[in-house]
């Protein structure tokens, strides 16, 4: 066992290393280029987009609403990245992380986007009448049924990997952060938790989206509001934490207190690792949740999507940046949840608490969304025999994650996740002219105002 695990972190390494770290950045800066910065440049269009999702008109083709599929996708992108991630960024990179979890973020747009694009152009009706898309179609229905092989390998890295990073890694987290701080019990919550669940996943996409959408806009906003109390106590230092974060991205950070120093190539590492960690851009997750929106336009979904990675990132990550920087907790040489729970509590009387209700709450909502995401893939593989199966065997093994040592898996389910990017960014490349090409000529038409 001790030599699988060796073998696993090896692998893990390598896969999440500078090659793979490359890819992922480097796509996302290609269709930033080849979209001319759209992403970007119609950031406010893709919130009218989203405000106008809540209302769908139902005469367009999908099973939610675009707003709901939105929320879906960041119900699992909101998570430990954004509580744990962070803070680990830091306590590897120094302050200036957070500078390339920014970057990453930024051009990540354009990768969501163009995920979101071709999840919607190429997506499929199956047996029982659902909408289902995302990678595997988009390679199989955009790249030719000769690539349908490759769309499989997808299918079943995503399958397996929902398993570990959505399932019962998650619910181990939930378990001991319980326990740790209310003394119930793992089997206890393991229990509740596997029967909340179950309620929800066993209604399909409908219902996922349904709680998605009012818990996501909730549990955001708690953990916005937590830490906006945290920076306007140090409001003074606002400006001189982000002149650090900025200066040490391209300076590294000295040692001072428990924190090591750091050079500028960790900075950059680890904020570039932790920012897609956090905001899944090329991994093809999201996408899975985006087909399935009521849309008349792939280029319309697309614009929502996109802003997935804007709000994981740029604001509720950069949230918790500041409060680890303002309060100074990042010098104490803690890490992980660790370091942000000591943070806010260091910010504001009984502010762990905020991080706790969240890390339940995130964790939560990513176990819904990634048995959607898994769900769809072994779907693809395997038919719509598999769905209830599926989903009974989802909920069996979220108890026993609660209950379980989990180090061999988490590693399994960090290498697959990594895996089952590859796939992805090759069909989000192949097919880049074909985004280029349906974003110049929706806007051509004067896409702002259509609504067919």
């Amino acid at each position: 066992m001790e030599l699988v695990t060796e073998l696993l972190e090896g692998i893990s390494g390598f896969v999440w290393g500078p090659v793979m770290l490359v890819l992922l950045l480097g796509t996302g800066l290609y269709l930033t280029i080849g979209l001319r910065g759209m992403p970007i440049r119609r950031i406010g269009y893709g919130f009218r987009q989203m405000m106008l999702g809540r209302r769908a008109a139902e005469k367009d083709k999908g099973e939610i609403t675009p707003f709901q599929a939105l929320a879906t996708a960041l119900s699992a992108t909101i998570g430990t990245g954004n509580i744990a991630g962070v803070a680990t960024a830091i306590a590897l990179g120094g302050p200036g992380a957070v500078f390339w979890m920014w970057m990453t973020a930024l051009v990540g747009m354009a990768t969501k986007y163009a995920e979101a694009v071709l999840a919607v152009k190429y997506r499929e009706v199956d047996e029982e009448g659902r909408y289902v898309g995302g990678p595997m179609y988009y390679i199989k229905n955009g790249l030719g049924a000769k690539w349908a092989w490759l769309g499989g390998v997808f299918a079943a890295f995503a399958m397996i990997a929902a398993f570990g990073i959505g399932n019962t890694v998650q619910s181990n987290a939930v378990a001991d952060v319980i326990q740790s701080n209310m003394a119930i019990p793992h089997w206890v919550t393991g229990l509740v938790l596997s029967v909340l669940v179950f309620m929800v996943i066993i209604g399909g996409i409908r219902r996922i989206a349904k709680v998605a959408e009012k818990l996501v806009p909730f549990m955001a906003l708690v953990y916005i509001v937590g830490a906006t109390v945290v920076i306007l106590l140090n409001l003074v230092d606002v400006p001189a934490a982000l002149m650090q974060i900025v200066v040490d991205a391209f300076t590294g950070t000295a040692a001072t207190g428990g924190f090591a120093g750091a050079a500028v190539w960790a900075a950059i590492r680890f904020g570039v690792a932790r920012g897609i960690f956090s905001n899944e851009a090329g991994l093809g997750s999201a996408p899975i949740a985006h087909a399935a929106a009521r849309t008349s336009n792939p280029v319309r979904q697309g614009s929502v999507a996109m802003l997935g990675t804007f709000i994981d990132t740029i604001i509720v990550c950069t949230m918790t940046a500041l409060v680890i920087v303002l309060t100074g907790v990042w010098e104490t040489g803690a890490t992980g949840a660790a370091m942000t729970s000591e943070a806010f509590g260091e910010g504001v009387a009984g502010g762990q608490w905020v991080v706790t209700f969240g890390l339940i709450l995130f964790a939560f909502t990513t176990i819904v969304a990634w048995s959607y995401y898994g769900e769809r893939c072994a779907e693809y593989l395997f038919g719509v025999r598999v769905i209830l199966p599926y989903r009974y065997l989802w909920v069996i093994l979220l108890f026993v994650g609660a209950v379980a040592n989990l180090n061999l898996v988490w590693l399994i389910a960090d290498v697959l996740n990594a895996l089952m990017a590859i796939p992805n960014l090759i069909a989000l490349l192949a097919l880049s002219g074909t985004v280029f090409a349906v974003t110049r000529e929706y806007f051509a038409k004067g896409g702002e105002a259509e609504r067919t």
